[in-house]
């Protein structure tokens, strides 16, 4: 089996034009989340609290909050919240459902029955309702452990993906000829079933970061997910809800963000799948 499947996978997204326009606006994205607070004024400054806020000026092009904070600035420094937040979270539930699926699908009988049985219960259960009962035992939420908690509930789907790509590739002859060879189950799984497993995993992580990206939204537009005053999308679109009619500027770029965003990945994602099973395009 071929090792090289994802990085052939990679480069058949690019060829694609929404592989190529998804990846150059994420690209966009991630170079304004790392360098731009080192060039934009400080998201928790409040230059004159009693201005109000300001429509779109030279001073601030996309205006400023009920606060006077510049928007702009918030803005990008959210776009590293929440990028940071699900890439930290996509690793978890990656490496976890890698895991547990290669586990299942390599081992079978019994052990394979056990975990898909507990896997559907927890599929079962809404994820949204899952996070809102876990975050809510902490007042106030630190970031790295917000991340682990939506990495720790995003698993199960991967899980069932790597387990069906695992039940599919130790019956082949590269597994066979390893087992023959008396390499044993761990290395067998390591070495040989996860990195194939590889494909399908990138597609699903792409457009798990979509997935919580939203959650992260949400979850703070209700006010239990990023706190103030770090600023985050969903934060600056609940913040600015009581100006929506008067100062719509304020929810406008946030809610753009979170649109070009996702939309992004999602096209990254389509690419990546169309790559890894034709099939599908």
């Amino acid at each position: 089996m071929m090792r090289g499947s994802l990085l052939h996978a990679l480069q058949a997204a690019w060829q694609s034009p929404g592989g190529k326009i998804g990846t150059m606006a994420l690209g966009v994205i991630a170079l304004a989340a790392l360098l731009g607070p080192l060039v934009l004024p400080d998201p928790a400054a409040m230059a004159d609290v009693m201005a109000g806020a300001e429509p779109p000026s030279a001073a601030h092009p996309l205006g400023t909050d009920a606060l006077s904070r510049d928007i702009l600035s918030r803005t990008v420094h959210g776009a590293r919240v929440s990028l940071g937040i699900a890439a930290l979270a996509v690793m978890v539930s990656v490496l976890l459902g890698t895991t547990v699926g290669a586990i299942s699908g390599y081992l079978g009988g019994w052990v394979d029955t056990v975990i898909m049985r507990l896997v559907d219960a927890g599929l079962a259960i809404p994820r949204l309702l899952m996070l809102l009962l876990l975050v809510l035992v902490w007042e106030r939420i630190p970031l790295l452990t917000l991340a682990l908690i939506i990495g720790a509930t995003g698993w199960l789907g991967t899980s069932r993906l790597v387990r069906g790509e695992v039940l599919r590739l130790r019956e082949m002859e590269f597994v066979l000829a390893a087992r023959a060879l008396g390499a044993s189950g761990t290395r067998i799984v390591t070495r040989h079933l996860i990195p194939n497993t590889a494909g399908p995993v990138a597609v699903s992580a792409t457009l798990g970061v979509a997935d919580v990206i939203l959650l992260e939204a949400g979850l703070s537009f209700l006010g239990l997910g990023v706190q103030p005053p770090t600023p985050s999308w969903g934060g600056m679109i609940l913040d600015a809800r009581p100006e929506l009619l008067s100062a719509p500027w304020t929810s406008l770029a946030p809610g753009i963000a979170i649109v070009v965003t996702v939309l992004a990945v999602n096209l990254v994602g389509d690419a990546l799948r169309a790559a890894v099973d034709p099939r599908t395009s």
